[in-house]
């Protein structure tokens, strides 16, 4: 019975596990695919959601050298072309110069969320080859990270002895009294032309009128000199500084292709590295030839009359500072250049491109003249106090910065560490391009964007000013990075403006309608000079 027994539960117990065996193979092969299913589809997620997580990039770049193609084109400027890329990649999108990744934003939403939030992030400079040369290798505090010590301690002290509200009022007569000189001069020189009569006009350029009162007012602030007109040594002094100067603005526009690909660098594509050598020696002699003049005031203990300008005070300012290894002279230039390239520049474009305007829009300009007679009359110039009468031409003046801010591009930041800008991820040392230009013309917030309206500022957007406190509206830039020369920009802007359509007359030849082509460097100045027939339109008395 054992046997049987035996015989008979063995073939039953292998028959069960033949059973079992097949469903269980089955079974953690269900769950292996279940779990490879699974997987892909988390990973499939995560990827999407990282791709998803990366700002768009614009189609057709090249290895190596990235978008560059796209952006140097002869038949827009690089605020048109970005502007247009907006339009189909949307306010946020990722460009490469050359090997260099940039990020470029277009809404004065996300303009918001980088320079309050992100503001400390977004506000390193990066340091190009330009800005190296032109910035005494970065002595100039607008060319260095806002982190460190000496930045603060620059800032500090341009705050304060230059650009501060107590500072610009102790200098009001510099500015009040060169303007009122400039009029002048061209008053007699009208007079002198031996046809003057009541229908006669004077050729003036303008680019040189105004370019000569921009730089002699932020010269006499900054170094306690000026050039006065009628002298052949100072003609010929005031034309080398204009130009080296404007080499510096139209340089600071350019890429240079040994920032976008570095192993390139020697081969100085295009020859700005050589231009720019040659502009800082220009700028770098002027400097030291003024900072000369100073020691050689204080030996003579002759320096009365230009006690308080910047440079005759840096010297004992910076004793006992951290400079950072560099010395107290190249301090003293390095900060001096910055003030006066910030300062005259803004204002000389923004003037040109007002009146130009003015020029085209014959009724504006007839509604400013209007302003001024009620408020000033025809006896006497325009002095400084009138200017928060004028409500109309502070509305040009807006309408001007709006669209044609002086910097159309924002002056390039670096994304100091990983953020995310706009829902989007952004890798620290990303270059950030703000294009101030397509924000100042978004049809969300302007009608007609892209019209001459000054009216805007005395109804729908009567709150707005230009200080940086409206994002819509920040042609000085924005952040703790903003010009520095906003200050003296919107105390001369106005004056200038005033005291020139107060006291003339102004037509173009043959009323022919004057051309707004425009240029860019490191600011939009236009291509022609702007050159109008004047004529006094005041009693001789004023111009006295």
């Amino acid at each position: 019975m054992d046997d049987q027994f035996s015989s008979t539960e063995l073939p039953t117990t292998t028959s069960m596990a033949d059973q079992i065996s097949p469903y269980l193979n089955s079974t953690v092969a269900g769950l292996l695919f279940l779990l490879l299913l699974f997987s892909y589809f988390v990973l499939k997620k995560a990827t999407s959601r990282k791709r998803r997580s990366q700002p768009p990039e614009v189609a057709g770049g090249w290895p190596i050298i990235g978008h560059l193609r796209l952006l140097s084109t002869d038949s827009q400027l690089l605020h048109e072309t970005l502007g247009g890329l907006a339009d189909k990649y949307g306010p946020i999108f990722g460009i490469r110069i050359g090997v260099r990744p940039a990020l470029v934003i277009s809404s004065w939403e996300v303009a918001t969320e980088c320079y309050t939030t992100l503001d400390s992030i977004v506000s390193s400079r990066p340091k190009i080859i330009l800005q190296k040369k032109l910035g005494y290798n970065f002595a100039g505090f607008g060319f260095r990270h806002h982190c460190d010590s000496f930045y603060r301690n620059m800032r500090k002290i341009v705050a304060s002895e230059a650009l501060s509200n107590r500072r610009l009022e102790l200098q009001r007569d510099i500015r009040v009294s060169e303007v009122k000189r400039s009029v002048k001069e061209v008053y007699s020189l009208w007079a002198k032309t031996g046809e003057a009569s009541s229908d006669s006009y004077l050729v003036l350029d303008l680019d040189e009128w105004i370019g000569n009162i921009a730089l002699n007012v932020i010269l006499m602030m900054v170094c306690g000199k000026r050039f006065v007109g009628g002298s052949c040594g100072d003609e010929r002094e005031m034309e080398r500084c204009r130009k080296a100067m404007r080499g510096f603005f139209d340089l600071g526009g350019k890429f240079i292709v040994g920032d976008a690909i570095p192993f390139l660098k020697w081969l100085d594509l295009g020859g700005y590295q050589k231009a720019t050598n040659k502009v800082w020696k220009e700028l770098d002699c002027l400097m030291e030839e003024w900072l000369e003049e100073h020691r050689r005031k204080k030996r003579d203990c002759s320096d009365a009359d230009g006690e308080h300008d910047l440079m005759a005070v840096m010297p004992s300012l910076l004793e006992g500072l951290d400079l950072a290894g560099y010395d107290a002279d190249t301090v003293n230039k390095a900060t001096c250049l910055t003030l006066i390239s910030g300062g005259t520049d803004t204002m000389a474009v923004t003037l040109t491109w007002a009146i130009s305007l003015l020029l085209n829009n014959q009724e504006a300009l007839r509604k400013v003249e209007e302003e001024l007679d009620i408020h000033v009359g025809k006896e006497r110039a325009v002095d400084e106090s009138d200017i928060s009468k004028l409500v109309y031409l502070q509305a040009v003046i807006k309408e001007t910065l709006r669209l044609y801010p002086a910097g159309p591009l924002s002056g390039a930041r670096e994304v100091s560490q990983d953020c995310t800008i706009g829902g989007y991820n952004v890798a620290a040392g990303t270059y950030l391009i703000t294009n101030i230009w397509k924000i100042q013309r978004d049809p969300r917030i302007w009608q007609e964007p892209s019209e001459f309206k000054p009216e805007r500022f005395l109804s729908s957007h009567k709150h707005m000013d230009v200080k940086g406190q409206h994002f819509e509206l920040s042609p000085f830039g924005y952040g703790r990075r903003a010009c520095p020369g906003q200050g003296i920009s919107l105390l001369m802007t106005p004056l200038v403006l005033a005291s020139l359509v107060h006291s003339f007359q102004l037509r173009t030849r043959r009323d022919e309608a004057v051309d707004m082509t425009a240029n860019l460097g490191l600011t939009m100045h236009r291509v022609n000079p702007l050159q109008v027939l004047v004529k006094p339109r005041l009693l001789p008395t004023a111009y006295a």
